[in-house]
């Protein structure tokens, strides 16, 4: 998967479905997730219309997820705003001072693997 997103640009979509680990959980309504792609990067996930939300407490576990992948360029407040949510420290988040490129997923359905 990390390939096919290396070769997607700013507002490109790509209909796919793939495996994954997930590495954080939103932990205040577990509305987003991020997943670690096999060349260390991570994409963001969120989910169809905010359909439904994943356990808070997944880090570690593997996830099938099917939807939309795209690539963004997320702003600082964005940036900040995530890590917020995702418990990170005042210090950390205090480092974050550029918009970055991410890679990001539009989720209609999310297998959860045991």
């Amino acid at each position: 998967m990390a390939a096919k997103y290396q070769n997607l640009r700013v507002a490109d979509t790509l209909n796919t479905k793939f495996t994954a680990m997930v590495t954080d959980v939103c932990k205040a309504k577990g509305c987003w997730m991020k997943l670690q792609m096999e060349d260390g990067s991570e994409a963001m996930v969120k989910f169809k219309d905010y359909g439904f939300f994943m356990p808070k407490n997944i880090e570690g576990k593997k996830v099938i997820v099917n939807g939309k992948a795209f690539v963004s360029e997320m702003t600082v407040e964005d940036q900040k705003h995530y890590a917020k949510d995702g418990g990170k420290s005042a210090k950390d988040i205090a480092q974050i001072t550029k918009p970055k490129k991410t890679y990001g997923f539009e989720a209609d359905g999310v297998l959860l693997k045991q």
